[in-house]
């Protein structure tokens, strides 16, 4: 409701001919600022343009988000000694209709449910990981997904070789953010480069490439991905 008192100022120049528009002009203006709304909560798809939200803040998977756990399979053991970390499995969580999955490189590059590929690792545990700078745009989510997208049904790379005709779990990851964000999830090095003198790595790295090791083969791991300065930890409780 306008104010009285200035209804009262400017009314009488309404009778004024030559005034009437410079008249509706101030009363609109008037209006308008007695009607200025207020600042209204972000949905999450409009939340990525905030610069200064805490990205951690949002305490539930989204899309791009990146999450780890102790695989179980036959190799995750010789990862692990050889990379000195805890974690040997690596996925990108995305959001389907509400629902979260994650998409990994296994045997076959898939979806598969959060709920299950939680089971799927070592006593249930996981830890997600958000790129720290801010909250992805549903542009960058879309294009994050459209990309990765580019190796579903790609078979894993049990070789761990550099290219894109296979794959493996923590290149998949990294090369997606790479390619779609221009951001790079740890830092790459060589076979050479890992601890490669514990028996269990020993047997399977002569199980896959028998006495012609690659130790100048770049490789991405899981636990350079983990330690990545790009990524912070999202605590879910």
């Amino acid at each position: 409701m306008l104010n009285k008192p200035l209804v009262n100022t400017y009314l009488p120049c309404l009778l004024r001919p030559g005034r009437y528009v410079l008249t509706i002009i101030v009363l609109i203006g008037i209006f308008l600022m007695g009607c200025k709304p207020e600042k209204q909560d972000l949905s999450l798809a409009e939340i990525g343009k905030e610069e200064a939200v805490d990205v951690s803040s949002i305490k539930e998977p989204m899309t791009g988000d990146i999450i780890f756990h102790e695989s179980l399979s036959s190799q995750s053991a010789a990862i692990q000694a050889a990379t000195k970390s805890r974690y040997s499995h690596v996925g990108m969580i995305v959001i389907k209709e509400g629902v979260p999955y994650v998409f990994e490189a296994i045997s076959k590059t898939s979806y598969t449910p959060l709920k299950d590929w939680v089971e799927r690792g070592k006593d249930y545990h996981f830890v997600l990981k958000r790129y720290k700078e801010r909250l992805l745009t549903k542009e960058e989510k879309i294009a994050l997904v459209k990309y990765a997208e580019k190796w579903e049904g790609t078979d894993y790379d049990l070789y761990f070789e550099w290219s894109d005709e296979q794959v493996y779990c923590s290149e998949l990851v990294w090369k997606v953010y790479k390619e779609v964000l221009g951001v790079e999830l740890g830092t790459t090095a060589t076979v050479a480069s890992f601890d490669l003198e514990s028996t269990v790595v020993k047997n399977k790295m002569k199980e896959r490439y028998g006495e012609n090791i690659p130790l100048n083969e770049i490789v991405i791991s899981p636990s350079a991905v983990f330690y990545s300065d790009e990524l912070v930890d999202v605590p879910l409780k």
